[in-house]
């Protein structure tokens, strides 16, 4: 049943956008997702969609229609001749896992939040690590959504293939996603081992640990030489008990504790590189498998805001080591380990990693700190390696600087136009970024 709250206060995960649309509605059923896209159509109004409020840009951003996917949840079926699976578009990444597994079946990779729904996910190209897989985007095998017109279509490799490639990653902004079938395979288990290693170390060996280990990523402390380096890799063997210190330092030291030396930065804003040194210092060894779900994903209680860019991967070691120069000769009040992950090229028109096997670099600042001088510093190195930026992150980008990054750019803008010329998925943020 559709239900709708008026001019209630809406806030994203992390704090940093914060609006009061007119109605926020909650379909039930695609039936109910046509007619509210039909009435807004009819009154002038915009809609724009929002699962779990984890981008840090004002993609939801709206004082008009704001329509949460928390009612259209579930996974439809799978089809196990074609490795597909059909999810409803609100599904939360945690909930879908289970799903998965207790078929039998696990998504070929994922990030470490799984508290976005899958049509959140996808829409903003969450991505994973490991250089051998895309984005999230990359496992869609179809979109069904309900268009401007109140039309429900299916973009897919036999349907509309073109269209797909928009779909897969469209910012919301094709139309209302209320169903993604996505590639999967059968369930599988995942050995990980986290560890303290050498900045320099660890790019001097990039080739070497990317081809080797099925997903590898690394965490570089501002102030230090030292990085948490993260190996994940696919056994057969199950593990022989439950592993507590791999969940102690999840969800204690990883949380609490940062939490606590996080508090510190923020009311002394010179303890910075400091609290960066002790972190490093106090990187733990951890070895643990577990079912793919559960080892890909990490608990995070410690609220920030967050840029990140896509550069080639080839550019990492040169843009890390500006990074490192540029936060110490500046003194940026930073704290916050840089991630460091990898993605395959793929042809989705808006994915950042278009064309190109590339590097995602991600900077971070605890929730109440000052942020601009810092992302701007960082922004600038990234623009030099022909960065482009994660969609669901912050950056300072318009249309005029986006067209430049992505090859395919006008494609989308000619489908987005076809499929919605009035822009009722339009709001302030995606007028600016494709220069409405």
């Amino acid at each position: 049943m559709n239900t709708s709250v008026r001019r209630a206060t809406w806030t994203n995960w992390a704090g940093s956008v914060c609006c009061m649309p007119s109605d926020i509605i909650r379909p039930s059923t695609p039936d109910e997702a046509v007619e509210l896209v039909r009435r807004a159509a009819s009154r002038g109004q915009t809609l724009r969609a929002v699962g779990s409020g984890h981008s840090f840009t004002p993609l939801a951003e709206t004082d008009q229609v704001l329509v949460s996917l928390d009612g259209i949840q579930g996974l439809i079926g799978i089809d196990a001749g074609a490795r597909r699976a059909s999810v409803r578009a609100g599904t939360k990444l945690a909930a879908l896992g289970i799903a998965l597994e207790e078929g039998g079946w696990a998504m070929e990779n994922m990030g470490d939040i799984d508290a976005q729904t899958i049509a959140g996910a996808v829409s903003t190209g969450t991505h994973g690590t490991g250089i051998r897989f895309g984005t999230l985007s990359d496992q869609v095998e179809g979109v069904t959504l309900v268009t401007a017109e109140g039309e429900i279509i299916t973009c897919s490799p036999d349907t509309k293939p073109d269209w797909l490639q928009g779909a897969r990653l469209s910012l919301g902004a094709l139309g209302l996603i209320i169903g993604v079938d996505l590639r999967v395979r059968p369930r599988y288990l995942l050995r990980m081992e986290s560890r303290r290693m050498g900045l320099e170390e660890v790019l001097a060996s990039l080739d070497h640990y990317k081809r080797e280990h099925r997903h590898f990523e690394f965490f570089w402390f501002p102030y230090t030489d030292s990085v948490q380096a993260k190996f994940l890799d696919e056994t057969k063997v199950p593990s022989k008990g439950r592993r507590w210190w791999g969940s102690f330092s999840r969800t204690v030291l990883e949380n609490g504790v940062y939490w606590c030396l996080s508090e510190s930065a923020r009311y002394q804003p010179r303890l910075c590189a400091a609290v960066s040194r002790i972190s490093a210092r106090g990187i733990p060894t951890v070895k643990e498998i577990g079912m793919s779900r559960r080892v890909f994903v990490t608990p995070r209680k410690v609220r920030f805001c967050e840029m990140e860019y896509s550069i080639p991967a080839d550019a990492l070691p040169d843009v890390l080591r500006e990074m490192k120069v540029r936060i110490e000769e500046e003194r940026h009040s930073v704290h916050f380990p840089v991630e460091c992950r990898f993605v395959r090229g793929e042809d989705i028109w808006l994915s950042p990693a278009y064309g190109r096997d590339s590097a995602y670099v991600a900077v971070h600042m605890y929730k109440g700190m000052e942020w601009r001088s810092y992302f701007r510093a960082m922004e600038e190195i990234f623009l030099r390696y022909e960065g482009r930026p994660h969609w669901g992150k912050m950056h300072s980008l318009e249309a005029r600087d986006l067209e430049k990054l992505y090859p395919r750019w006008q494609d989308f803008q000619y489908l987005r136009e076809h499929l919605d010329p009035r822009g009722l998925f339009l709001n302030p943020y995606l007028k600016r970024i494709f220069g409405v």
